[in-house]
């Protein structure tokens, strides 16, 4: 695995040329934009930024959060589904945002003015990983399309799509996709190489950027994915934790190319794409500062898992509700990186929302760009056809 990353950035270069060609025929035309302030915020993803989605689908219990200790710290009244000691970051993003809490999609009467949270625990890109279990990426853009519809039957077509086209378009999402799609899929690497496989990860997330796109959506955050091998369930599994300083380098490897990819396309689409904004950091390195030197960032462990069982408290068992019953509970989770074995703690989700909030750089190499948040979602300049078909844009270098 040591030499992902290069041919994977050959590989993506690929999809790059083929995204061109299949996306020159999108109409340039963009909806007006609103003077209202606050912008709608829809999210997409999985387990990191599920609010309760799953409390509403036939899953299995891995699946699931919605009984204790989750939701331990008492912010809400009652476990949610949130996979956290409390809040996730798109929560504190809402709250930045001057918005309320965004519902989940499947909550009898929510309210989609403000926006929706599609994102459901175990998700993938990929139709393929955890099928028939969660709400998988393509059925999430479904489930927009809903929205869409309520919004324009509540508002009229023209409100909405001044909803649509201001709005703040959040996606994480992957890391399923290669831990239990891939690394935990003996059959599908078997039948791809790991090039082949993060080049479908990436080009269907591309494909659902460019759907959003044709849509109306004009603002994107990205979350990259965290340096998966470091996950206490990961360090658990790892055949050769001796010699890799307790973390899985295999998984690792796989989100570090994943991310190079993925930042590669948000730079190429930003040219493509008149009026495509976004805001990508590094993730991967911020979180893994955090996870080597706690102590820097107010945490006293960054290895070991709050609530689990095992090794690093890395048998996934906070709950009891799974197979194994047994689990450890730890005194304070504000002291930790880790709430469960593969979830971070509301300190953490909460510290990673204020540096995309506000893209204060942190130490090297990690940056918000080329936007931060908070630009995305109060930055009001109107766009014009001339803005569209100007030949000659200027340039948004990413921070590196």
């Amino acid at each position: 695995m040591a030499r992902l990353v290069s041919p994977v950035e050959y590989y993506c270069f690929n999809i790059i040329c083929v995204t061109l060609l299949l996306l020159s025929n999108l109409s340039a035309s963009v909806p007006e934009k609103s003077t209202a302030s606050g912008s709608a915020f829809f999210i997409f993803g999985d387990s990191s930024v599920d609010p309760g989605n799953n409390n509403y689908i036939n899953t299995i219990p891995e699946n699931q959060a919605n009984y204790k200790p989750y939701g331990h710290n008492g912010f809400f009244h009652r476990p949610t589904g949130r996979f956290s000691d409390g809040r996730v970051i798109v929560d504190f993003i809402a709250e930045y945002a001057k918005l309320p809490l965004i519902p989940p999609f499947l909550e009898p009467s929510a309210d989609y003015t403000n926006g929706a949270n599609f994102a459901s625990g175990g998700a993938g890109v990929l139709p393929e990983t955890n099928q028939g279990v969660v709400i998988d990426l393509p059925t999430q853009l479904k489930n927009f399309e809903v929205v869409q519809k309520s919004l324009i039957e509540k508002l009229g077509e023209a409100e909405a799509e001044k909803v649509i086209s201001e709005a703040v378009y959040l996606i994480s999402i992957g890391s399923n996709d290669y831990m239990g799609g891939y690394l935990g899929n003996p059959k599908m690497q078997e039948t791809y190489n790991y090039q082949t496989y993060i080049g479908m990860v990436i080009g269907n997330l591309t494909q659902t950027i460019q759907v959003l796109y044709k849509k109306g959506g004009r603002k994107f955050g990205f979350l990259s994915l965290s340096p998966l091998g470091c996950l206490p369930a990961l360090r658990a599994l790892n055949p050769k934790a001796s010699e890799e300083g307790g973390c899985f380098e295999a998984a690792s490897e796989l989100a570090l190319a994943h991310n190079n990819a993925l930042k590669s396309v948000l730079t190429s689409l930003e040219q493509i794409f008149k009026g495509f904004k976004f805001c990508y950091s590094n993730f991967y390195n911020w979180l893994d500062e955090r996870i080597n030197h706690p102590s820097k960032y107010g945490f006293k462990e960054g290895i070991n898992a709050c609530c689990g069982y095992g090794p690093y408290g890395g048998i996934f068992t906070c709950g009891g509700t799974k197979e194994v019953k047994e689990y450890e509970l730890c005194e304070n989770a504000e002291d930790y990186v880790w709430w469960d074995s593969f979830h971070p703690t509301e300190k953490i989700h909460e510290q990673f929302a204020k540096a995309l909030w506000n893209g204060e750089p942190e130490p090297e190499p990690f940056s918000v760009g080329p936007y931060n948040l908070q630009r995305l979602f109060f930055d009001k300049e109107k766009l014009t056809i001339a803005d569209i078909v100007d030949d000659d844009p200027q340039p948004h270098h990413f921070l590196q």
